[in-house]
């Protein structure tokens, strides 16, 4: 079936939590979404929203909901794009991602890794994870920070989706990381992501609810542990989470809405965990525990 962009324009303040908030929404849809800077350095911003042309009315509804009553809703734009591969449409949106010394790319961005940084290769397709959600960031920046004054001998991203965050441990830490994932498609993603970037001696990819699978006491316990997936699962976990860390280790956790900060850091701190640092990107907050 033919396929429609639906987009608009805003300010970069605008446009960057609206792309937050409408990926989140369309996620259980499956309707991929991209935002691009209009121009260099101009401030401007699009986000569009692919879809089959028969739901393109439905999604320009859903989308103008994620607006609220309260705030002005920009005029879309519709255009028919016939029978396309949207991953590689969508991929060509996606400008590469500076977070911290990380650049985050995809392969036809090779030329954005500049000296002084580090380049992760990751195609938008299978798996969480490309660098852009505000999450992924924060999560990026956070570690950078981290460890370059405390490097682990032992890691664990926890939901790795991509393993982009497994990838920039390994690259800054040169040491070993468990990377899990509900998914056994992500976890076959994060491991060829892994051989792409590099570092596949270093990343472990293994299917893993919770922490049942046998790598977790084959590896653990760990020093830095690092888990993007949501506020709920966070809160259930952290007991487990505090129990495989090892004494004066590190735990870095995103996915969490600015509102539910303190629910989260209660939970946590229930667990033996106390804050260290916030990062905030979007609406989206990232934890830095110890």
């Amino acid at each position: 079936m033919s396929q429609v962009r639906v987009h608009f324009t805003a300010a970069k303040a605008v446009a960057e939590p609206m792309f937050a908030a409408i990926e989140a929404a369309l996620e259980d849809e499956g309707w991929p979404v991209a935002i691009s800077e209009t121009g260099e350095d101009s401030g401007v911003f699009e986000v569009s929203v692919y879809v089959e042309a028969d739901r393109a009315e439905a999604a320009r509804t859903a989308i103008a909901g994620c607006f609220g009553a309260d705030a002005a809703t920009p005029d879309f734009g519709m255009e028919e794009l016939g029978d396309i591969d949207w991953v590689q449409k969508s991929l060509e949106c996606l400008p590469a991602v500076e977070a911290g010394r990380f650049i985050v790319h995809g392969g036809h961005q090779r030329d954005a890794v500049r000296a002084g940084t580090i380049g992760i290769e990751i195609e938008a397709g299978q798996a969480f994870g490309t660098g852009h959600h505000g999450t992924t960031s924060g999560c990026l920046i956070m570690l950078d920070r981290l460890i370059a004054r405390r490097k682990p001998e032992i890691s664990l991203d926890l939901g790795a989706g991509s393993a982009v965050l497994a990838i920039a441990i390994a690259r800054l830490a040169r040491a070993p990381v468990l990377a899990t994932d509900i998914d056994p498609v992500a976890t076959r993603v994060a491991a060829e992501n892994a051989r792409l970037n590099g570092v596949h001696a270093l990343v472990r990819c293994e299917t893993a609810t919770g922490f049942g699978h046998r790598a977790f006491a084959e590896t653990g316990p760990f020093d830095l542990i690092v888990a993007n997936i949501l506020a709920r699962p966070l809160m259930v976990m952290a007991p487990d989470i505090a129990r495989h860390l090892s004494p004066g280790g590190d735990v870095i956790v995103s996915g969490i809405l600015t509102e539910q900060r303190w629910k989260v850091l209660a939970a946590f701190r229930q667990a033996g965990l106390f804050h260290c640092r916030t990062i905030e990107r979007a609406g989206w907050v990232t934890l830095h525990l110890r």
